[in-house]
């Protein structure tokens, strides 16, 4: 596990990083994002001692990192793959971190077999391609067999074949039981690998919450219909108390209602329909919803991302199953 306690870093006038308090948990993979200048590196970076905070605790399994001993066997990082001496082959760089850490020879090859590094193994680092740096640098991080692993930006130079296999891994990592903290801006890639999300903006926490409550909590999710008998249908909904939004082209979108209940209304009013399908909002709308305030920088001629719209206030009546109340 890894804690946060009131972490705070300034650099002169500047706040990096605001009084962050959250715990990274085992058996999840836990996503970390933000905004660029969020605070995300500076805070991954003093949970490995790289930079001291300037008040504030962060511990691993209870312990600051620099005291722990060899601690590649409690928690393995990716935070730039480009750290590797360029002159030394993919053994030798592992080798040297084994050594350091008191980790079998054997290992090495265990972990270069398992990012698929085995067939290049005795090449020079400097000839790396993105991906193959991504897959040492993965590689460096599971080497101490540790129960924390911490991933910034891990798909990086990666092809589909190697971003599959990463996400399976990560997934198979935390079903171990294992601490997983990933850091990505790749957020189609986080939706299909995260199960937690902790969210900063500006340095401050926004969010930590598990990615289904975040999406709801931060989109706005309705059901989409179309019928030919559109007139019907819009009688019979507001007959119930239901507040239909008509967006052109014969669809209409209701808020706060699940779709079975429209389906069955429809069914007995005899109305024939083409479309009844949930929408539910993506994790990069959610994530621009929350966010949008706290983007420090904003390309030129772009306006900030604007906030998913509110669901429409309607009459709730009552008397109605569990399908019709507001989400």
């Amino acid at each position: 596990m890894i804690e946060l306690e009131g972490l705070t870093k300034r650099y002169g006038d500047k706040v990096a990083v605001d009084d962050l308090t959250f715990r990274v948990r085992p058996g999840v993979v836990t996503g970390f994002l933000g905004p660029n200048g969020a605070g995300k590196s500076t805070t991954m970076r003093m949970m490995l001692g790289l930079d001291r905070p300037t008040s504030g605790d962060v511990r691993i399994d209870g312990t600051h990192y620099d005291r722990l001993k060899d601690p590649l066997t409690y928690i393995g990082a990716l935070l730039d793959a480009k750290a590797v001496h360029g002159g030394r082959s993919a053994y030798h760089h592992l080798l040297c971190l084994a050594q350091s850490n008191g980790i079998p020879r054997r290992r090495v090859d265990e972990v270069l077999d398992t990012v698929g590094l085995s067939a290049v193994a005795r090449k020079k680092a400097k000839g790396f391609s993105l991906g193959m740096g991504q897959r040492l640098g993965i590689a460096g991080a599971l080497l101490g067999d540790p129960k924390i692993l911490m991933f910034d930006e891990p798909v990086n130079g990666l092809d589909p074949e190697g971003i599959h296999w990463i996400r399976h891994l990560m997934k198979s990592l935390a079903a171990q039981g294992r601490t997983v903290f990933v850091s990505s801006h790749l957020m189609s890639e986080m939706a299909l690998t995260a199960d937690h999300l902790v969210v900063i903006g500006q340095g401050r926490l926004l969010a930590d919450t598990s990615m289904a409550e975040f999406i709801a909590h931060n989109s706005r999710s309705y059901v989409r219909i179309r019928t030919p008998h559109r007139e019907r249908l819009l009688d019979a909904l507001h007959q119930e108390g239901v507040t239909v939004v008509e967006t052109g082209g014969g669809t209409l979108e209701v808020d706060g209602v699940d779709a079975a209940p429209i389906g069955e209304l429809a069914a007995r009013h005899q109305i024939v329909l083409h479309e009844l399908s949930p929408q539910r909002a993506s994790l990069e709308e959610a994530f621009m919803g929350l966010t949008a305030e706290s983007v420090e920088y904003h390309a030129h001629g772009q306006a900030p991302a604007e906030a998913p719209p509110a669901p429409p206030e309607g009459p709730a009546r009552p008397g109605w199953g569990d399908g019709w109340g507001r989400n």
